[in-house]
């Protein structure tokens, strides 16, 4: 019999937790299992230890490495405790060593007054639990299933049981109670019909990039659930997700709206729909648009809500790609574009919380077999199973009768070219920098190797702001959405950040970790890629390569961090994080102690929770 559902849970919140910690606060003291002291009786099964010191509670961690990755996504075993007054080591349950490890952060955290102090360890530890509580029940639900493997689009989308791997809460869910986790959790696969309210046009606001305007598109998509309705003149209808509709319909303004007659709540109707990995973006095989909602749920660091000013950028962003030709010269590489939007306007509110932004998808039944995320393909697989890449390249190898490393390095470079040489060719030429990491980054491996790179999300984008005059000639329209724009360090980091730490590097590490190639071969490379690509590059991208190629330490974000300093980055001023950096593993330098610890500030513009 395999380990519960619990310790399923409590490991992978360890590994999740414990990455953060290495890399944003302190990288340990490395030893070789055979130098470290311990009870003879109580060996270590890895070959190398990591000691972490609690200096405020007189005591240190020893941490088993199961596996040392030099991109820093170790696999971690069992943890042990010393106790100075007690002169010895002791075994202690992950979940124990996290809490020991957040009391420790909160003592060393400066610029905080106690209550405050003690405020933000306590929220941090609710989450935390909430988290691990979540993550379990999902186990316990979905374990087994066997569309946690197959490569259907919502299947993948519905499989991320273990959520981000470099995040410390990676499956909390504050503001969604155990019934609706059930119905709207993708985790959990349930399907759902909409909310949909009839609302006067005079208080209707939208835009479109395609033929249709958005209340139209509403109302096709409530067609393609075989139903409809006769609309009385002037008014539209404005589809809303079940949990938004539930908060819309407790709060003051819609309550007046209702009783004065420019809204009517019609309740759920249509076809059904999903969630994706995002929670608040929700798919029908039936429907030509994907929907992106705004609701009351905090995921990971964020509430997560549609801003004005992003219900206009997917609509401009559309037009800008269109303009730029740029999906003809790289017919691999796709944007799944934002090109409608739909809200009501409610006197002296920005965001009403109707906004709803309406996403093309290409995933309809025929369409939708082989297309999965890079997070579900980079994640850990259940206790004795394969991961997802694992079965592909065994495969792929035993159909072409070659080994699983040759097929491993091949496999890579059809990777990269793919999905990383178009993405900085994009920022290069036009200016565009793409916030492409794992739960953004879609991949089309329905051949076996990778053909197709897809990228979503109408909050990512970066705007070269030396590409601002030429990019507004291209699309007058940019001229209303000024905040798109940022000073191309700032791009940099970021971009470096997420299209390569959290997108490539966990693809070398899941390579690594399933032991089909060494780590160090597809280092090299990737460096070797780079160098290619640099002889091509001419704009700000090859700053960005420069970068990954020369220097010893990369920009990282620090969700750990950010969760110390209980920031949420989406509603924050300038949408900040918490930035720090890293040792380069391109530079053969990855166990050096992470810059800065505490205290650490929000840098910067950024988007989301990944």
């Amino acid at each position: 019999m395999g380990p519960s559902a619990r310790a399923i849970a409590e490991q992978a919140s360890f590994q999740a937790f414990l990455h953060s910690y290495l890399q944003e606060i302190d990288p340990g003291h490395w030893l070789a299992a055979s130098q470290h002291l311990h009870d003879p009786g109580s060996r270590f099964s890895g070959s190398w230890v990591c000691e972490l010191p609690l200096n405020t509670q007189r005591a240190r961690l020893a941490v088993d490495i199961l596996y040392r990755s030099p991109v820093g996504r170790h696999r971690y075993g069992k943890v042990r405790q010393w106790l100075n007054g007690r002169h010895c080591w002791s075994d202690i349950e992950p979940f124990q060593a996290m809490c020991l490890l957040v009391r420790e952060l909160y003592a060393l955290s400066g610029g905080m007054v106690p209550e405050l102090r003690k405020l933000r360890e306590l929220e941090f530890l609710h989450r935390l639990t909430d988290s691990y509580g979540v993550m379990t029940r999902y186990l316990e639900q979905r374990r087994h299933d066997p569309r946690l493997l197959t490569n259907r689009f919502i299947d993948s989308e519905q499989s991320l049981l273990f959520g981000h791997a470099t995040h410390p809460t990676p499956k909390s869910r504050q503001g969604m109670s155990e019934w609706q986790q059930t119905a709207y959790a993708p985790e959990l696969g349930g399907r759902f019909r909409l909310h949909y309210f009839l609302v006067h046009q005079d208080y209707v606001e939208q835009d479109s990039d395609g033929p249709l305007p958005a209340s139209t598109m509403a109302e096709t998509l409530l067609n393609s659930g075989h139903a409809s309705l006769n609309l009385p003149d002037n008014h539209a209808l404005v589809p809303a997700h079940p949990l938004q509709a539930q908060w819309l319909l407790a709060q003051p303004s819609v309550l007046v709206a209702i009783e004065q007659g420019q809204i009517h709540p019609l309740g759920t109707l249509g076809p059904e729909f999903s969630a994706t990995s995002s929670v608040r973006t929700v798919y029908s095989e039936q429907a030509e648009w994907m929907l992106k909602f705004s609701i009351p749920v905090k995921v990971t660091n964020s509430l997560r809500v549609n801003k004005a000013h992003e219900l206009k950028a997917g609509v401009v962003m559309s037009r800008l790609i269109r303009q730029t030709g740029f999906a003809e010269s790289e017919p691999g590489f796709r944007i799944l574009q934002d090109p409608a939007y739909l809200t009501v306007s409610l006197p002296g509110q920005a965001e009403s919380g109707f906004e709803v932004i309406f996403r093309n998808n290409p995933f309809t039944p025929g369409q939708d077999q082989g297309v999965i995320s890079m997070a579900a393909l980079a994640q850990d697989p259940m206790p004795g199973r394969n991961s997802r890449l694992m079965d592909l390249i065994e495969g792929l190898a035993l159909n072409e009768s070659r080994s699983m490393a040759a097929v491993s390095l091949d496999w890579f470079q059809h990777y990269l070219a793919c999905a990383i040489g178009p993405a900085l060719r994009l920022y290069d030429d036009h200016g565009i920098a793409l916030e492409a990491h794992q739960q953004n980054s879609l991949l089309d491996i329905g051949g076996g190797y990778p053909r197709c790179y897809y990228y979503r999300d109408n909050q990512g984008y970066y705007l070269s702001e030396t590409f601002r005059k030429q990019l507004t000639e291209q699309c007058p329209d940019l001229s209303e959405t000024p905040e798109l724009f940022y000073r191309d360090a700032m791009i940099r980091d970021r971009f470096c950040y997420y299209l390569i730490v959290n997108q490539v590097f966990s693809v070398i590490a899941r390579f690594g970790l399933d032991g089909l190639i060494p780590e160090s071969v597809l280092i090299r490379q990737f460096r070797q890629f780079l160098r290619c690509e640099r002889t091509r590059l001419h704009g700000p991208a090859r700053a960005l390569v420069n970068l990954l190629l020369e220097d010893s330490r990369l920009p990282y974000k620090g969700n750990l961090l950010t969760r110390v300093h209980d920031v949420d980055e989406l509603n924050a001023e300038l949408e900040m994080a918490v930035y720090t950096s890293i040792a380069n593993p391109l530079r053969g330098l990855a166990h050096a102690a992470p810059q800065p610890s505490f205290p650490a500030q929000a840098v910067g513009a950024d988007h989301g929770a990944a």
